[in-house]
């Protein structure tokens, strides 16, 4: 048998232990045998081998052999001074690996934060003495004294409870308090079994003795831990993208470095000529630019986001949420206010509404004056209720505790109705989840009155009569169906509806009992209160329908309200049941206990377009984890929200973890992606819209670097094959790639989404960076042409000073450091008119405007800056090999840019022409 199908002493015999508790040497037995109460990550984290592993990835080893080979060529000619750019190289090497590395902490980081919530003392029983025990010396056997406010520190099965409530939402991810009973429980989900308490929970009220079963890792705490740190994250889709463009580039790279280093030696080149040859293939494929470029590319979108409410922890999720197709989200704080309002009352055989601070009764806008002939009910929902007020420190009063009696007191608060004196309470028969109600008795003008609230099926039978006018008259059947009816009209809404009652108790009334107390009692009214949506969420879901994501709700909430609130944010249709053909099916925890994966996946897979999704309700956190596993493996990319410590191992798994940063707990936050930090639903559409952008705008800086990259090539590329003069030193590709380039590729990486970004579905998981549309754009025409215009402004400066392709041009000639330093400028002024160029592949740099990215602006203005300074500088000229030339060269290099921009100009003009023409 189960423990919590046992008696108090069966209990006692199966943990071996006593009501005295433990005595100290079985303890230390038991500790030895057990081992500390405590989490324990499952290896240890080692910060040499996880930085020497970010330092010895593909792209960087490509980096290692450029910077070595610039080492051995500057050992052969120190007087070249190449060691400069081996150093600049390795440093590119390390800030990629510092940012990398500093993602690798999140696990480690998630763990320590769960160990906060564990509390490090705790009162045991031992040898029949109390004393207070550190945490982590607790041991199965140890008997546990729980007071309130306390939290539990081990699992533990209660043998003696008094009015005992406790917050298990860190567990189960529900809010409301739960009983708890030291009865034997005959069956029921672990988490539902009302005889245990668990690690890291609190006791909200009462108090109780428990056994503990289970401590560390065995805990149902310690469980949720191991699996925070044994679901594995799979790359981003971007990390893959990024991680197979530097494989083909770099091998691109490394080859054909190898291979003209080897033509250069075969040709009687030499070896510091081969060597300079093969260096400078490899720095101008290999693209050292291209992870800081996008590293400050998703810094930037993250920092936009901050600004809408969304932290971004790990940046390349900046870009997953680009190709998100579905959202799992939470409903309570995520989809609606996790604040509790009154919206209804119904009293005296009317309704009452409550809208925006002001009272509706058909219509008319009631006074508080008027609101006073129902004081009664307003007197029963605020002294039936143990929502206490409290002092803010900016002097602010406000009503703390359940959720649901704090919106009684702030609505009659908020309308002038509550109590200015305290009313003293004489005694109080708790709620319980048996009787669904529970009951106050207090002095009010010289009475004895007892008030009652609860579910109105439970309150209602206990009623005679009902206050109609202020006079209590008998109630008939009729009225109570009509009052019954009503409060099913207030649930079917999304209501949480609450009925009412009051009762005099005479003077030497018999001991004050729930036979004595709750009976022969007078109705006063039903109060609705809701959970509100977001204003902003029905928006937001019509915007996911519209980008093609669907949006499917997991909450731990009844179904009926999940369905309700479902309905008001446009999720599924309003008017739908179970007749129709869009009837939304209802899912709740058990029924998905009895579901195969495979049956599973055909629930989720809509066989219409537009079909609404299930509504997941009663959820555990094993449930959640595994529609997030399904949905992957059936390929789609999924965001999934959060708030509990139950929720890391769904966010972890998941490609999008989704943390609440106002109700989420600090493990939520340290296992997740990103941080709501206004916990409202719209803001993840809102990040989505910036993630979709973000990939765009990585496409757009792609475009950029790697059309400097060809026109870098075809010197080395001329000067190997056909024996021409090397148009351009490898500190000038360098000073390309990690200089000029820099600033402007940043700015592309920082257009803001254009109007229709959330018009279009998600990007298609294996959808390429650089696809075969792109490469030929890259490679076949923007990279020829600056490539052409590089090399023909190199031979036109040298035939302008009177060189013949039959004269030598020694590389320490005056002439042939100019000539450089022109392609280096051509290069530099071609890319300037790329930056624009590259805003869109469709739409004309016209219509874009100038001033809409003003960012762009002030990149090109520091380029043509850096560009003077690279010319001109003696000290510039002296590490990069570039030489000063005339002012006139100016004229032809912009004019060429220009060519380079109209051309394509026309490019797009013929795209969209041709894609208006085809048919649709």
């Amino acid at each position: 048998m189960h423990l919590w199908q046992l008696t108090v002493d069966e209990v006692f015999k199966k943990l071996e232990t006593f009501p005295a508790g433990l005595s100290m040497d079985e303890a230390q037995v038991r500790f030895a045998q057990y081992g500390p109460n405590s989490l324990q990550t499952p290896s240890r984290f080692s910060v040499i081998r996880e930085f020497a592993g970010q330092l010895t990835h593909f792209l960087a080893i490509l980096l290692w052999i450029a910077a070595g080979l610039s080492f051995l060529a500057d050992w052969l000619k120190p007087e070249e001074g190449l060691a400069m750019m081996g150093w600049t190289i390795i440093g590119v090497i390390f800030v990629n690996a510092t940012f990398a590395f500093s993602q690798e902490y999140r696990t480690e980081r998630a763990v320590r934060s769960l160990q906060r919530f564990l509390p490090p003392q705790s009162w045991v029983l031992r040898q029949g003495q109390p004393q207070q025990t550190p945490r982590e010396q607790l041991v199965p056997g140890d008997l546990l004294l729980l007071e309130e406010g306390e939290q539990v520190p081990a699992d533990a099965r209660l043998i003696d409870a008094a009015e005992m409530r406790v917050d298990n939402s860190s567990l189960t991810g529900e809010s409301l308090p739960v009983r708890r009973t030291a009865e034997p429980i005959l069956d029921g989900h672990i988490l539902n079994i009302t005889n245990l308490v668990f690690a890291g929970t609190t006791v909200l009220s009462g108090r109780g003795r428990a056994v503990v079963y289970a401590t560390g890792m065995r805990t149902e705490f310690g469980k949720i831990a191991h699996l925070s740190t044994h679901v594995e994250s799979s790359p981003s889709p971007l990390q893959k993208e990024i991680t197979r463009l530097s494989h083909v580039v770099g091998l691109i790279s490394l080859a054909m470095g190898l291979v003209f280093f080897a033509i250069g030696l075969s040709k009687g080149l030499g070896l510091w000529i081969s060597a300079i040859f093969g260096i400078g293939l490899i720095a101008a494929n290999v693209p050292e630019g291209l992870l800081p470029t996008v590293t400050f590319a998703l810094a930037m979108a993250g920092q936009r986001m901050v600004k809408r409410k969304a932290l971004i922890k790990k940046l390349t999720s900046v870009e997953t949420l680009g190709c998100t197709t579905v959202i799992c989200t939470d409903k309570t704080g995520t989809l609606t206010e996790n604040h509790m309002q009154v919206r209804g009352l119904y009293v005296d055989g009317i309704e009452i509404e409550s809208r925006e601070g002001s009272l509706l009764l058909r219509g008319h806008l009631l006074s508080s004056e008027e609101m006073h002939q129902w004081q009664p009910l307003i007197d029963a929902m605020t002294l039936c209720n143990n929502a206490k007020r409290i002092r803010r420190p900016d002097g602010h009063v406000a009503a703390v505790g359940n959720p649901t009696e704090v919106a009684l007191v702030e609505f009659a608060r908020d309308h002038g109705l509550l109590h200015s004196e305290p009313v003293p309470r004489m005694g109080e028969l708790p709620f319980d989840s048996d009787r669904k109600r529970m009951s106050t008795l207090h002095w009010v003008g010289g009475r004895l009155m007892a008030y009652v609230k609860g579910a109105p099926e439970f309150v209602l039978p206990l009623c005679t009569q009902q206050l109609t006018h202020g006079h209590p008259v008998p109630l008939t059947p009729d009225e109570r169906q009509k009052i019954l009816a009503h409060s099913r009209m207030y649930a079917q809404q999304a209501y949480r509806v609450l009925a009412i009652a009051t009762r005099e108790i005479e003077r030497g009334a018999d001991a004050l009992t729930i036979d004595t107390v709750e009976r022969e009692l007078t109705f006063l009214g039903l109060v609705a209160m809701i959970d509100p949506p977001h204003r902003e969420v029905p928006d937001a879901v019509a915007r996911c329908k519209r980008a093609g994501i669907r949006v499917i709700m997991v909450t731990g909430d009844h179904p009926l309200t999940a369905l309700a609130v479902a309905r008001m944010i446009g999720l599924v249709p309003v008017n739908t049941d179970q007749s129709t053909a869009a009837f939304t099916p209802i899912i709740e925890g058990t029924q998905l206990d009895g579901m195969s994966d495979e049956s599973l996946q055909q629930l989720l897979t809509p066989s219409l377009p537009g079909e609404p999704d299930p509504v997941f309700a009663r959820m555990a956190p094993r449930h959640k984890m595994r529609i997030v596993s399904v949905l992957k493996d059936m390929g789609d990319v999924v965001a999934v929200t959060g708030d509990g410590v139950n929720d890391a191992p769904a966010l972890k798994k998941a490609d999008i973890g989704i943390a609440m940063g106002v109700a989420g707990t600090d493990v939520a936050k340290e296992t997740a992606d990103m941080v709501l930090l206004d916990d409202n639903f719209a803001t993840i559409v809102n990040a989505i819209e910036e993630g979709r952008a973000v990939y765009a705008n990585i496409r757009k800086f792609v475009t950029y670097v790697f059309s400097s990259n060809v026109a870098e090539v075809m010197p080395y590329l001329g000067y190997g094959l056909f024996r021409i003069p090397l148009a351009l030193t490898v500190p000038q590709v360098l000073a390309v790639d990690l200089g000029t380039n820099m600033v402007p590729a940043i700015a592309l990486g920082s257009e803001r989404p254009h109007p229709g970004v959330m018009d279009i579905p998600p990007r298609a998981r294996h959808e390429r960076l650089m696809d075969a549309r792109l490469f030929i754009r890259v490679f076949g025409f923007l990279g020829v042409i600056e490539g052409a215009l590089a090399l023909g402004a190199f031979f036109w400066f040298l035939h302008s000073e009177g060189w013949t392709r039959d004269a030598s041009l020694a590389w320490s000639d005056p002439l042939y450091r100019q000539a450089t330093t022109v392609t280096f400028a051509a290069i530099v002024i071609a890319q300037v008119a790329n930056a624009f160029a590259c805003r869109s592949d469709r739409v004309s740099f016209v219509r874009l405007g100038f001033a809409s990215n003003p960012l762009l602006l002030w990149g090109v203005g520091i380029q043509l800056a850096l560009l003077l300074i690279f010319v001109y500088a003696p000290v510039a000229n002296k590490f990069l090999g570039t030489s000063p030339f005339p002012p006139w060269v100016w004229g032809p290099l912009f004019l060429g840019a220009c060519g380079l921009l109209l051309a394509e100009e026309l490019r797009k003009f013929l795209v969209t022409y041709h894609m208006a023409r085809r048919p649709s």
